[in-house]
């Protein structure tokens, strides 16, 4: 259809003329005065600021002259715009370095680099497609990539150990103070708690009044005292108040008077321990003959030889020899790393294996059935001389609370939960070593080993078990029992046969609080 608007007509002219004038360099536009880039002297623009490229303004006008057509455009919008990349001052026009990121990268080291940088910013997908890439093009580009970012200094030699723990040096580490460690031993840090008191309490508010500390106005003598009983008591709840303060971490180490007192007890110390056998068996007392009877025309009269006290025990000369030789003089050391049973609990010793099962004889089966087996074996020692061995599948919730001399019958039912005690077998205990002077046995045996005898599962037989004495964890002590051997004896026919250990698992102990200390 003919247009009828001459004056449209003729500004779409004049515009034309002007777009193409402006693209020729023409310095003149429709009306006939000056551009603004045709000179400095009628220029807005200051002098420091250079014109806009030519290329720009080629894509500004021929954006304006689509839109003049009626033609669409189809928009990038991931571009980098030219005009940000440029810097003041730059008349070459060049793009800076940033704009590198957009170059797709060719080699090992630049997949590798660019997917560094999509993962730090957390484009996990195509940061993995990117590591592929790199590794398929260069199995060792992340040595390259180490060596080209991280380089190795090649300063002269530092200290070997400089740094022991291989941590980073801003961490606060001792390590990193001195190359010789820290100057003071724990002998010497405890030692110099030796003048401090109890610290009280401080006060809730500055004005307000310190709260009266009661224990640390007492006597040293009187605070032995009472620490003494707590230890006679418990020895791991006095162990720990080494944990309140310094004045009780100094006492606690090194009251040799204490730990005497413990060592030499017939609590928790070695004045309980049975270096040889006490009572046969099934519990009854031993007499002349060894096997609880009496030899005719024995003068022995004492059918209850009395345990060792505290203070016969402290004086023996073995034990001081003991004390002198092997512990270092010091009754704390000789109590934590002496053999000794304890009594407090009780020895478990956990069993795994897997046996192959049987297939069915009349179904086809691409697979053969396997059998896993469990079954516990527990050991309880008393201060008699007895002790209690149970095997059994029941788990140890289910075992330890009965497992006491009350619960040693037959007359059990099934409904009870102490049935489980119905298998178990009475038995006698002692320590290998030199004992404490009233051993009568011939040449004395190494320490550490301790020897248990049991019923047998019928009336004619009898177990006979050997163990080693261990620790097991970094600060327990003689808390596992190793096997060394285990046999039974036929006593009708005076036989020996041993068992395999194949499967058997050492013994460790384990606290019941419900046995108290053992009584």
């Amino acid at each position: 259809m003919e247009d009828t608007n001459p004056e449209l007509e003729r500004f779409r002219n004049q515009w034309r003329e002007e777009v193409t004038a402006r693209a020729k360099g023409v310095a003149q536009n429709g009306d006939g005065r000056p551009s603004r880039s045709s000179g400095p002297a009628k220029s807005s623009i200051p002098h420091t600021i250079p014109p806009p490229p030519l290329s720009a303004v080629n894509a500004s006008d021929a954006h304006d002259e689509d839109e003049v057509d009626g033609v669409d455009q189809k928009g990038y919008h991931d571009l980098v715009n030219k005009d940000d990349l440029r810097r003041l001052g730059d008349g070459q026009g060049e793009p800076s370095h940033s704009g590198d990121g957009n170059r797709q990268p060719r080699s090992a080291l630049e997949h590798y680099e660019k997917a560094v940088e999509k993962e730090t910013q957390g484009s996990l997908g195509d940061s993995l497609s990117l590591y592929r890439k790199a590794y398929r093009l260069d199995y060792r580009v992340d040595q390259t990539y180490k060596n080209k970012h991280f380089p190795t200094s090649s300063s002269a030699s530092k200290p070997a150990n400089l740094n022991p723990s291989n941590v980073a040096v801003t961490v606060p580490n001792p390590a990193h103070h001195s190359l010789q460690g820290p100057s003071t031993s724990i002998q010497d840090l405890i030692a110099s708690f030796s003048a401090l008191s109890m610290p009280a309490e401080s006060p809730s508010t500055e004005r307000s009044p310190a709260p009266p500390c009661p224990i640390a106005i007492i006597p040293s003598e009187v605070l032995i005292e009472i620490l003494q009983h707590i230890a006679i008591i418990d020895v791991a709840s006095f162990a720990r108040l080494a944990q309140v303060c310094k004045r009780l971490a100094y006492l606690v180490t090194t009251e040799d008077r204490i730990w005497k007192r413990v060592c030499c007890g017939d609590e928790v110390g070695f004045g309980a321990m049975h270096y040889d056998w006490t009572c046969d068996i099934h519990g009854h007392t031993l007499g002349d003959d060894g096997e609880g009877g009496y030899i005719l025309g024995s003068t022995s009269t004492d059918l209850n030889p009395k345990l060792p006290t505290s203070i016969s025990l402290a004086d023996n000369p073995l034990t001081l020899s003991l004390l002198h030789k092997t512990y270092a003089s010091t009754w704390r050391l000789m109590f934590r790393t002496r053999p000794r049973i304890r009594f407090n609990g009780c020895y478990i010793s956990t069993v795994n294996y897997v046996r192959p099962g049987a297939s069915s004889p009349t179904q086809i089966s691409w697979n053969t059935p396997v059998h896993i087996v469990t079954y516990y074996r527990y050991l309880r020692f008393f201060r008699d001389g007895t002790a209690v061995s149970l095997l059994t599948t029941a788990e140890p919730a289910d075992v330890v609370h009965y497992l006491t001399k009350e619960n040693m019958h037959t007359h059990h039912s099934g409904a009870l939960p102490s049935a489980v005690m119905k298998p178990a077998l009475r038995g006698r205990w002692r320590l290998s070593g030199p004992g404490t002077g009233l051993s009568t046995g011939g040449a004395s045996e190494v320490e550490g080993n301790v020897h248990v005898e049991t019923e047998g599962v019928d009336i004619k037989y009898m177990y006979k078990m050997h163990f080693s004495l261990r620790s097991a964890g970094r600060g327990a002590k003689n808390n596992k029992m190793s096997w060394r051997g285990f046999w039974s004896y036929n006593k009708l026919t005076d036989d020996w046969a041993e068992f395999a250990l194949r499967n058997d698992r050492a013994f460790f102990w384990s606290r019941v609080r419900s046995y108290g200390v053992g009584y």
